[in-house]
Parts: structure tokens; C-alpha cells; sequence
């Protein structure tokens, strides 16, 4: 006796709309605090005296040069986060893009992107 054939598990997508939604508030609400603290930074730096201190200089440069680091990561991860939301409105999140395998709705959970 021979089992039907499965097209695999189906992935709920409302629920990973909403999923990605939510994600996408939250990493553009880290994203914008980043860019006002940026702003904040850049206004003090304005607001300093001529006063060179290298330690500070130095410390103030890698404090920058981190965030605009974590900033570019926000950044990809909103840029995934749209393209999820893209498949998510053509149908067809959860499918592989290569082999067109459905993916595991337990992965997508892990990694909805």
C-alpha cells in the first residue's frame, strides 16, 4: 500500500507575516535609536572644544566606527526582512529558492528570514 505524496509542511502565512512584521518594527526601532545616538555623538563632537586628546579621539572613533557597524547589520537585516515580507505576498515563503523544497516550518521559525 503506497503513501500519498506530501507536498511537505505547510507554512501559515499570516503568521509569518506578522512575524516579520513585528521584526521589522522592532530592528528599525534599533536602527532609528542608533541613528539618534549617531546624531547625539556628532553634536557633542561639534559642541567640544578644540582640545585634542588622543585617548579620546581614539575612543570616540571606535565607539563610531562600532555603531555604524551595527547600523549596516540592522540595515541588511531590514533589507532581508522586505524580502521575506515580498515572498510572503507572492506565496512563496517557505519554499526553498534552489530547490523549490518546502522549507521546515520549525527552520522558518528559527530563521524567518
Amino acid at each position: 500500500m503506497g503513501l500519498a505524496a506530501s507536498s511537505g509542511p505547510v507554512v501559515d502565512l499570516e503568521r509569518a507575516r506578522q512575524q516579520l512584521e513585528a521584526e521589522r518594527a522592532r530592528v528599525q526601532g534599533l536602527a532609528n535609536e542608533l541613528r539618534t545616538r549617531l546624531g547625539q555623538l556628532e553634536g557633542e563632537a561639534d559642541a567640544q572644544p578644540n582640545v585634542f586628546d588622543p585617548a579620546d579621539n581614539a575612543s570616540d572613533t571606535l565607539q563610531r566606527t562600532g555603531d555604524l557597524s551595527i547600523l549596516e547589520t540592522l540595515q541588511t537585516e531590514l533589507e532581508e526582512i522586505d524580502a521575506a515580507l515580498g515572498r510572503v505576498a507572492d506565496g512563496t515563503y517557505g519554499i526553498d529558492e534552489v530547490t523549490g523544497e518546502p522549507i521546515d516550518p520549525a527552520r522558518l521559525d528559527a530563521v524567518p528570514t
